[in-house]
């Protein structure tokens, strides 16, 4: 590996611009309801229930534009494209701010605890004045995306049992199913392709998890506490998709997940994550400055583990491409990193969007193609016994000729930044990044393992 992979100086990649959010459009949004109502005639569904509540809102902002924060919410949608918001009391006045037409409906019951219950009813209820009734098929929409061998998938519901309960009984138990395959399964899903309204949306957060990562490193340093970076890495008061991790040494004493004062140690295994809307960053390594300093037994750190790992990302940079399967993406890594040896067992790599994970078409025997639009992130996790973890984890585009076309003619700044990280890849990484691949970062591959060291990182031989 050492012939392939070698430690130099290479300067990070700084794109100077003023990044400011991009909304979606209106024809984005009605897009988005097209495509969805699409889906439910295919499904031969009359009408969907989405839920929402602040961490599984996905599918609900989807087409409402908003989530429902600290309170639980709801959306039925007809397949005439009537449209109902069921919300609690803090929520309620959001309906008219609604993306697509909804009707506002108030259910006290998804209110924070001991608030007023005004217009308290039975639940049935509040579904029958959102137009459910008996003779409709209808699809519940939640955020997972069950692919269990056993049992029946459509059956599973992951809302609230008392939302569950009074769907059945107003539409009849035989008529309800599981349809959050509706907007994430990663072949059909409304939701895993993108136009290019949709990447410039999300790559303003992508690249603002990027540029707290590099403040983050930056600030980096023997006698630096965890909290210390984790403040650097704070960007614009925007919404955080994972817990923010600054951890240097021993993880989850007292099974603490945050930064605490904790200070940098010469020697430390480090792990450092941030994640907003539309990207995460990803970075693992030593707090070290070259070899002779890591701990006893894993000096051979980069050898070992680093070098095989970030071959292993060049070539999943250089491999993927519009048309292939998940299948062959999966045996590609499993190839240059096999399991057995170096132990990782999520997938390599899966779909992004305002979830840090949305879902995956890289799998074992995945015959899904991948497709223009689909969002990916580069993660890779190995583990290997005796030694510190690794990562570089960020994200990019599969995007063909018409969107590459269609994102340059709208958003030509963002089709610059693409090319000029495309170029870096290539000239100053030596990866021989696939066509197709538009790197939603400026640190996309850029790694530097040894955290001490703010000038080396990894790169293919020539």
């Amino acid at each position: 590996m050492r012939d392939i992979i070698s430690l130099e100086p290479v300067e990070e990649l700084v794109v100077e611009r003023n990044l400011i959010p991009v909304a979606l459009t209106d024809e984005t949004m009605n897009e988005r309801l097209e495509k969805v109502i699409s889906r439910m005639i295919e499904e031969n569904l009359d009408s969907l229930v989405i839920y929402c509540d602040l961490e599984h809102g996905g599918n609900f902002e989807y087409l409402t534009g908003f989530v429902t924060r600290f309170e639980e919410g709801l959306l039925v949608l007809h397949k005439n494209k009537d449209a109902y918001l069921i919300l609690g009391n803090e929520n309620l006045n959001k309906a008219p701010k609604s993306r697509i037409k909804a009707k506002g409906i108030h259910m006290p019951h998804l209110s924070l605890a001991n608030q007023p219950m005004d217009d308290d009813k039975p639940v049935v209820n509040y579904f029958n004045e959102a137009g459910l009734t008996s003779d409709m098929q209808v699809g519940v929409v939640g955020w997972k995306l069950f692919t269990s061998q056993y049992g029946n998938d459509k059956t599973y519901f992951d809302l609230p049992n008392f939302l569950v309960d009074g769907l059945k009984e107003v539409v009849g138990e035989k008529n309800l199913s599981n349809q959050t395959g509706l907007f994430i399964n990663s072949d059909t899903g409304a939701r895993v392709t993108n136009n290019s309204n949709e990447v410039a949306h999300y790559e303003f957060w992508a690249q603002l998890s990027s540029q707290s990562m590099s403040k983050g490193l930056q600030k980096f340093d023997v006698d630096v506490s965890e909290m210390e970076i984790g403040d650097v890495m704070q960007e614009k008061g925007q919404p955080r998709s994972v817990v923010t991790i600054t951890a240097t040494g021993e993880r989850f004493v007292k099974a603490n997940m945050y930064p605490t004062d904790k200070k940098v140690t010469l020697g430390d295994p480090v792990s450092m994550t941030v994640g907003y809307k539309g990207g995460l960053t990803s970075r693992a390594g030593y707090a070290v400055e070259k070899a002779s300093q890591l701990p006893k037994g894993q000096e051979d750190y980069l050898d070992a583990l680093a070098k095989p790992y970030f071959n292993a990302i060049a070539t999943w940079l250089e491999t993927i491409k519009i048309g292939m399967t998940g299948r062959e993406m999966y045996d590609v890594i499993e190839k240059v990193l096999p399991q057995e040896t170096y132990g990782w067992h999520l997938n390599p790599g899966h779909l992004f969007a305002d979830e840090e994970w949305l879902s995956s078409p890289i799998y074992p025997n995945s015959n899904i193609r991948l497709k223009s639009g689909m969002m990916f992130q580069t993660d890779i996790i190995p583990s290997l016994s005796g030694y510190a973890g690794t990562s570089c984890e960020s994200g990019i585009l599969l995007a063909n000729k018409e969107l590459q076309k269609e994102i340059k003619e709208n958003y030509p700044e963002m089709y610059d930044n693409f090319m000029k990280r495309r170029e870096f890849i290539k000239t100053q990484l030596n990866i021989d990044i696939s066509e197709d691949v538009l790197p939603m970062t400026d640190t996309v591959a850029y790694y530097r393992p040894f955290f001490l060291d703010k000038k080396q990182a990894l790169k293919r031989n020539k």
